[in-house]
């Protein structure tokens, strides 16, 4: 029997949404070990978070409520997240492939003398046991992974896991995993992007605009599509490095992996590392100028046009409707 501990991610007293696919990979993982799934919430006043999980699947939720973990260092959540599994005897440790996941749980990892799979897409019961599948090279290759180590960590493409249905809420329990705050480290600041847009990894629909839109100003054309969709907008790898868009906004192999409802590519020609951010996308629409532009051919619509003009007729259509 191998237990999982889920390392829930948080911003601001609120459950991220990219937690919850985390679980549905940790009920993947149950199948096959029969073992129990723990997820662990650290930080400071931190009880909402709690129960927001407490209801998506779990045997037990773990509190760590202390102000050693009220911001996020990566310091201080590695050891604590070891040390609770080991307590908890998780064999699987996992947590969103996001920049937090990657940050702390490989530290995780080289603590426990563990092995590390990342981006893992798919959990199965292999002919030498348990296998993760994992995207390598801009998702051109996947590859199999075993791990024979005592316990694996992983950090989780979100895009690839549904969200378990919610159902009765699991026990709460506090914790004090006895690290505290790491000597070596010290929180100064968090420069948060504050805006009224959800997060991109976070959006169910999600406005992205390429190097066609040329300029920065042209951005706010899509922005007024997002704001009326109550989306999030985000941009190509060459529209950022051009400085059209800010660094936060890039969706990609680079940038962040996205798999909203709804996907907007607006003058994005499609490489193949901006497809690896986005192809999970449920329904994706595409405008473009170039009828071959590779976007084309992973769009569920698309639409050959001048985006200058194809993009506020639809702001104005869906403004119509209200």
């Amino acid at each position: 029997m191998s237990n999982i501990l889920v390392v829930a991610e948080h911003q601001g007293g609120k459950l991220r949404k990219v937690s919850l696919p985390v679980m549905g990979f940790a009920k993947a993982a149950q199948a096959l070990t029969d073992g129990e799934i723990y997820v662990l919430v650290l930080g400071s006043g931190i009880g909402s978070v709690a129960e927001a999980i407490a209801a998506y699947g779990a045997d037990k939720v773990l509190v760590a409520d202390d102000p050693a973990y009220a911001n996020y260092l990566a310091e201080n959540w590695a050891p604590a997240v070891a040390a609770i599994a080991e307590e908890y005897g998780c064999e699987i440790i996992a947590t969103p492939a996001s920049t937090t996941g990657k940050d702390f749980l490989p530290r995780v990892a080289a603590q426990m003398d563990a092995a590390q799979v990342s981006d893992a897409i798919e959990i199965f019961d292999g002919e030498e046991g348990i296998t993760y599948k994992r995207p390598m090279l801009a998702g051109n290759v996947l590859v199999d992974v075993i791990s024979d180590a005592d316990v694996t960590c992983v950090t989780v493409r979100t895009t690839a896991f549904e969200a378990p249905e919610p159902g009765d809420a699991a026990d709460i329990e506090s914790v004090d995993p006895g690290t505290g705050a790491a000597d070596n480290a010290e929180f100064l600041s968090f420069d948060e992007v504050k805006s009224d847009r959800p997060e991109l990894s976070d959006a169910d629909v999600v406005v992205a605009g390429g190097r066609g839109l040329k300029a920065r100003e042209n951005f706010v054309m899509l922005e007024e599509l997002a704001d009326q969709l109550k989306g999030a907008v985000g941009a190509s790898r060459a529209a950022v490095d051009s400085g059209m868009a800010p660094n936060d906004w890039q969706i990609g192999q680079t940038g962040k992996i996205v798999a909203p409802n709804l996907y907007f590519a607006v003058a994005i020609s499609g490489a193949i590392q901006h497809l690896a951010g986005m192809k999970g996308s449920k329904t994706i629409v595409a405008i473009n100028t170039d009828p071959e532009a590779p976007i084309f051919q992973v769009a569920d619509f698309g639409l050959v046009a001048d985006a200058f003009k194809a993009v506020p007729e639809l702001t104005e259509k869906l403004k119509s409707l209200d």
